[in-house]
């Protein structure tokens, strides 16, 4: 391929100036394009026939994974390199989901060294293969256990937790009975592992809250994390409004 189109979405300006002074640096001549958020990125792409794109996760707008999934939904043969200091388990569950059949992707860490980072990107870019970060695959392991991976609604019951929700409001919120609720929690509590823990703490009397255990270890996991709740805080809000005005 001749003078590729390679759009880099990243909003952070010195993670920028690496990339572009990398690309410079490879035999294969890429006209840049920079999209600051994930929306402009998705807009740039949606305009290439084979979309080629190194993509930070946590981006305004859309994440990387939204964006991903939403350029996906249209060019499934886009090929896109995730790029981000974070491996949390939230991201690679999200993006599991998201990923077509056959399609090439890489997921590589900013703390990987250049000369990696610049491979790996190479590889799934020009040579239309597959490349993760072994530390990313560590987590996919563990994300793909049906022992320790979250279904759907009890990632769901996480997120409401997290965010402080009562059970009552859970309750209204999810469409569900207390008893709903309570089924929920206690199967996300199981699959965290904190039921084991509560019973032997209980044998020395000291006993966890395990709501508030529940988001620690999730913290912890990278199940949950600040620049992911904001987003779910303004959808609360959203809903709260609705739901005081009688509409929820």
């Amino acid at each position: 391929m001749d003078d590729v189109t390679l759009i880099i979405a990243e909003d952070n300006p010195k993670d920028l100036e690496f990339l572009m002074k990398m690309v410079a640096e490879w035999p294969q001549s890429c006209r840049i394009e920079h999209a600051p958020n994930g929306q402009q990125a998705l807009e740039l792409a949606l305009c290439q026939e084979l979309p080629l794109v190194i993509s930070d996760i946590q981006m305004p707008q859309l994440n990387g994974v939204e964006f991903a999934r939403a350029l996906w939904e249209q060019k499934p043969q886009a090929r896109i390199v995730f790029w981000s200091q974070f491996k949390d388990e939230m991201y690679v569950r999200a993006l599991a989901k998201a990923v077509p059949p056959e399609t090439v992707y890489g997921y590589v860490l900013k703390s990987a060294t250049r000369e990696r980072i610049s491979s790996a990107m190479a590889t799934v870019l020009f040579e239309e293969q597959c490349w993760v970060d072994p530390e990313v695959r560590k987590v996919q392991g563990r994300t793909g256990h049906t022992q320790t991976a979250l279904s759907d609604i009890e990632y769901e019951a996480l997120l409401d937790i997290s965010l402080g929700l009562t059970d009552n409001l859970i309750a209204q919120r999810r469409y569900l009975s207390r008893r709903g609720v309570q089924s929920r929690l206690n199967s996300l509590y199981g699959k965290l592992g904190i039921d084991n823990e509560q019973f032997q703490s209980e044998k020395v009397g000291d006993a966890f809250n395990l709501r508030n255990r529940a988001v620690a270890v999730s913290l912890r996991r990278g199940l949950v994390n600040a620049f992911e709740l904001e987003n779910e805080e303004e959808q609360l809000q959203i809903w709260l409004k609705r739901y005081k005005s009688g509409r929820g």
